[in-house]
Protein backbone atom coordinates (compact mmCIF):
# COMPACT_ATOMS: atom_id res chain seq x y z
CA UNK A 1 0.00 0.00 0.00
CA UNK A 2 1.70 3.33 -1.01
CA UNK A 3 2.06 6.35 1.28
CA UNK A 4 2.09 10.27 0.03
CA UNK A 5 5.45 11.26 0.97
CA UNK A 6 6.13 14.88 0.64
CA UNK A 7 10.08 14.97 1.82
CA UNK A 8 12.51 12.27 3.46
CA UNK A 9 15.25 14.29 4.89
CA UNK A 10 17.72 13.57 8.12
CA UNK A 11 19.53 13.49 10.04
CA UNK A 12 18.36 15.99 12.33
CA UNK A 13 17.02 16.90 15.68
CA UNK A 14 13.49 16.31 16.69
CA UNK A 15 12.58 19.91 18.02
CA UNK A 16 9.36 19.24 19.54
CA UNK A 17 7.40 16.83 22.14
CA UNK A 18 8.15 14.22 23.90
CA UNK A 19 11.61 13.08 22.07
CA UNK A 20 13.01 16.69 21.70
CA UNK A 21 16.59 16.74 21.30
CA UNK A 22 16.27 12.66 19.48
CA UNK A 23 18.76 12.52 16.60
CA UNK A 24 16.24 11.28 13.91
CA UNK A 25 15.64 10.71 10.24
CA UNK A 26 12.17 12.73 8.63
CA UNK A 27 9.48 11.37 6.90
CA UNK A 28 6.80 13.83 6.10
CA UNK A 29 3.43 12.74 4.51
CA UNK A 30 0.88 14.42 2.63
CA UNK A 31 -2.59 15.12 3.75
CA UNK A 32 -4.47 16.27 6.84
CA UNK A 33 -7.87 16.25 8.12
CA UNK A 34 -7.09 19.89 10.22
CA UNK A 35 -6.13 23.17 8.73
CA UNK A 36 -5.06 24.75 11.39
CA UNK A 37 -4.65 28.34 10.93
CA UNK A 38 -0.95 28.94 12.13
CA UNK A 39 -0.25 25.50 10.58
CA UNK A 40 3.94 25.58 10.25
CA UNK A 41 3.31 22.84 7.46
CA UNK A 42 0.24 24.27 5.71
CA UNK A 43 2.40 22.60 2.40
CA UNK A 44 1.42 18.93 2.99
CA UNK A 45 -2.29 19.89 2.88
CA UNK A 46 -3.29 23.24 0.99
CA UNK A 47 -1.64 21.72 -2.49
CA UNK A 48 1.25 24.28 -2.74
CA UNK A 49 3.67 21.06 -2.40
CA UNK A 50 2.57 17.54 -4.65
CA UNK A 51 3.44 14.15 -2.37
CA UNK A 52 4.69 11.24 -4.28
CA UNK A 53 3.37 7.55 -3.75
CA UNK A 54 5.39 5.46 -2.47
CA UNK A 55 5.74 2.12 -1.32
CA UNK A 56 6.76 1.24 1.94
CA UNK A 57 10.02 -0.39 0.91
CA UNK A 58 11.05 2.52 -1.39
CA UNK A 59 10.93 4.82 1.96
CA UNK A 60 12.82 2.93 3.46
CA UNK A 61 15.52 2.92 0.23
CA UNK A 62 15.02 6.21 0.30
CA UNK A 63 15.76 7.02 4.48
CA UNK A 64 19.44 4.40 3.71
CA UNK A 65 20.31 6.43 0.98
CA UNK A 66 20.29 9.86 2.57
CA UNK A 67 20.84 8.71 6.08
CA UNK A 68 23.14 6.42 5.19
CA UNK A 69 24.53 4.33 8.69
CA UNK A 70 23.85 8.15 10.81
CA UNK A 71 21.07 6.94 12.26
CA UNK A 72 18.70 4.51 14.02
CA UNK A 73 15.32 6.30 14.76
CA UNK A 74 12.39 7.72 12.29
CA UNK A 75 9.97 10.37 13.07
CA UNK A 76 7.02 10.38 10.44
CA UNK A 77 5.17 13.32 10.40
CA UNK A 78 2.63 15.22 8.57
CA UNK A 79 0.18 16.56 7.78
CA UNK A 80 -1.35 14.06 9.94
CA UNK A 81 0.29 10.82 9.68
CA UNK A 82 -2.86 8.57 11.19
CA UNK A 83 -4.20 9.11 7.96
CA UNK A 84 -2.32 6.36 5.90
CA UNK A 85 -2.72 2.51 6.20
CA UNK A 86 -0.11 1.95 5.00
CA UNK A 87 2.23 3.12 7.32
CA UNK A 88 1.62 -0.15 9.33
CA UNK A 89 4.29 -1.88 6.59
CA UNK A 90 6.67 1.22 6.98
CA UNK A 91 7.06 0.74 10.27
CA UNK A 92 7.20 -3.36 10.35
CA UNK A 93 10.41 -2.97 7.86
CA UNK A 94 12.18 -0.28 10.28
CA UNK A 95 11.04 -2.66 13.45
CA UNK A 96 13.00 -5.47 11.23
CA UNK A 97 16.24 -3.23 11.25
CA UNK A 98 16.14 -2.51 14.82
CA UNK A 99 14.85 1.37 13.97
CA UNK A 100 13.05 3.20 16.23
CA UNK A 101 9.91 4.84 15.66
CA UNK A 102 8.51 8.28 16.15
CA UNK A 103 4.78 9.79 15.02
CA UNK A 104 3.18 12.86 16.38
CA UNK A 105 -0.84 12.84 15.45
CA UNK A 106 -4.03 14.92 16.57
CA UNK A 107 -5.97 12.20 17.79
CA UNK A 108 -8.65 12.28 15.19
CA UNK A 109 -8.20 8.82 13.54
CA UNK A 110 -6.87 5.41 14.61
CA UNK A 111 -5.16 3.31 12.72
CA UNK A 112 -3.67 -0.24 14.59
CA UNK A 113 -0.23 0.35 13.43
CA UNK A 114 0.10 3.26 16.08
CA UNK A 115 0.45 0.24 19.10
CA UNK A 116 4.03 -0.73 17.16
CA UNK A 117 5.26 2.83 17.40
CA UNK A 118 7.86 3.44 20.10
CA UNK A 119 7.08 6.73 21.12
CA UNK A 120 3.49 8.49 20.38
CA UNK A 121 2.75 11.94 20.56
CA UNK A 122 -0.55 13.25 20.80
CA UNK A 123 -0.94 17.40 19.66
CA UNK A 124 -4.81 18.05 19.87
CA UNK A 125 -5.44 21.61 18.47
CA UNK A 126 -6.41 24.57 21.11
CA UNK A 127 -8.78 27.03 20.03
CA UNK A 128 -6.16 29.40 18.23
CA UNK A 129 -5.59 26.73 15.70
CA UNK A 130 -9.55 27.59 14.55
CA UNK A 131 -10.33 23.60 14.88
CA UNK A 132 -12.84 21.67 16.97
CA UNK A 133 -11.51 18.91 19.09
CA UNK A 134 -14.01 16.10 18.78
CA UNK A 135 -13.30 14.77 22.54
CA UNK A 136 -14.99 11.02 21.79
CA UNK A 137 -12.33 10.72 19.11
CA UNK A 138 -9.86 11.85 21.38
CA UNK A 139 -11.20 9.86 24.16
CA UNK A 140 -11.14 6.71 22.07
CA UNK A 141 -7.33 7.36 20.76
CA UNK A 142 -6.26 7.95 24.12
CA UNK A 143 -7.87 4.64 25.29
CA UNK A 144 -6.50 2.50 22.89
CA UNK A 145 -3.08 3.83 23.61
CA UNK A 146 -3.54 2.34 27.52
CA UNK A 147 -2.01 -1.14 27.17
CA UNK A 148 1.12 0.11 25.64
CA UNK A 149 4.35 0.72 27.86
CA UNK A 150 4.01 3.68 30.54
CA UNK A 151 6.17 6.35 28.82
CA UNK A 152 5.35 5.38 25.22
CA UNK A 153 2.73 8.25 24.79
CA UNK A 154 2.36 10.93 25.90
CA UNK A 155 0.06 14.81 24.85
CA UNK A 156 1.44 18.03 23.80
CA UNK A 157 -0.57 21.08 23.51
CA UNK A 158 1.02 23.89 21.37
CA UNK A 159 0.48 27.46 23.28
CA UNK A 160 0.28 30.89 21.45
CA UNK A 161 -2.25 32.74 24.11
CA UNK A 162 -4.36 32.32 27.20
CA UNK A 163 -7.13 30.96 25.84
CA UNK A 164 -5.14 28.21 24.42
CA UNK A 165 -4.13 27.32 27.96
CA UNK A 166 -6.94 27.18 29.51
CA UNK A 167 -7.61 24.37 26.62
CA UNK A 168 -4.57 23.35 27.39
CA UNK A 169 -5.40 22.83 31.15
CA UNK A 170 -8.63 20.81 30.53
CA UNK A 171 -7.11 18.19 28.64
CA UNK A 172 -4.45 17.75 30.95
CA UNK A 173 -7.33 17.18 33.38
CA UNK A 174 -9.30 15.08 31.24
CA UNK A 175 -6.34 12.97 31.12
CA UNK A 176 -4.34 13.24 33.90
CA UNK A 177 -2.37 9.85 33.65
CA UNK A 178 -0.61 10.82 30.74
CA UNK A 179 3.15 12.19 30.38
CA UNK A 180 2.01 15.87 29.48
CA UNK A 181 4.06 18.72 27.54
CA UNK A 182 3.27 22.04 26.90
CA UNK A 183 5.22 23.91 23.59
CA UNK A 184 5.56 27.64 23.03
CA UNK A 185 3.90 27.79 18.97
CA UNK A 186 5.47 29.86 16.42
CA UNK A 187 3.57 32.56 15.39
CA UNK A 188 5.72 34.57 12.58
CA UNK A 189 5.92 32.15 9.72
CA UNK A 190 7.00 34.91 7.59
CA UNK A 191 9.99 35.76 9.27
CA UNK A 192 13.22 34.91 7.44
CA UNK A 193 15.80 35.92 9.33
CA UNK A 194 16.59 32.98 12.24
CA UNK A 195 17.69 35.02 14.68
CA UNK A 196 14.94 37.55 14.81
CA UNK A 197 12.72 34.54 14.97
CA UNK A 198 14.56 32.98 17.70
CA UNK A 199 14.96 35.75 20.35
CA UNK A 200 11.11 36.51 19.43
CA UNK A 201 9.85 33.33 19.88
CA UNK A 202 12.95 33.04 23.29
CA UNK A 203 10.52 35.43 24.51
CA UNK A 204 7.23 33.97 23.93
CA UNK A 205 9.06 30.79 25.59
CA UNK A 206 9.92 33.22 28.74
CA UNK A 207 5.95 33.87 29.15
CA UNK A 208 5.13 30.82 28.72
CA UNK A 209 7.46 29.23 31.30
CA UNK A 210 6.93 32.08 34.07
CA UNK A 211 3.00 31.83 33.07
CA UNK A 212 3.12 28.06 33.95
CA UNK A 213 5.59 28.29 36.96
CA UNK A 214 2.18 30.49 38.92
CA UNK A 215 -0.27 27.94 37.40
CA UNK A 216 -1.39 25.13 40.66
CA UNK A 217 -2.91 23.32 38.19
CA UNK A 218 -0.05 23.11 35.97
CA UNK A 219 2.35 21.34 38.45
CA UNK A 220 3.03 18.08 36.62
CA UNK A 221 3.71 19.40 32.88
CA UNK A 222 6.88 19.77 30.69
CA UNK A 223 7.62 23.01 29.24
CA UNK A 224 9.35 23.39 25.90
CA UNK A 225 10.43 25.40 23.15
CA UNK A 226 10.67 24.10 19.35
CA UNK A 227 14.39 23.59 18.94
CA UNK A 228 14.07 23.49 15.00
CA UNK A 229 13.03 27.12 14.87
CA UNK A 230 15.66 27.99 17.61
CA UNK A 231 17.94 26.78 15.15
CA UNK A 232 16.65 27.05 11.89
CA UNK A 233 14.07 29.51 11.77
CA UNK A 234 11.58 28.94 9.30
CA UNK A 235 13.56 26.79 6.93
CA UNK A 236 11.62 23.65 5.63
CA UNK A 237 13.35 19.98 5.45
CA UNK A 238 15.20 20.47 8.51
Amino acid sequence: MKIPVLEVFGPTVQGEGMVAGQKTMFVRTGGCDYSCAWCDSAFTWDGSQKADALTPETIVAKLQEIGGDRFNHVTISGGNPALHKGIGELVQLLKAQDIGTAVETQGSFWQEWLREIDDVTISPKPPSSKMVTDWEKLDYFCEQLQSRPSGSQSLKVVIFNEGDLAYAKKVHARYPNMTFYLQVGNDDLEEGTPTRLRDHLLERYEWLVDTVMEDKELNNVRVLPQIHTLIWGNKQGV
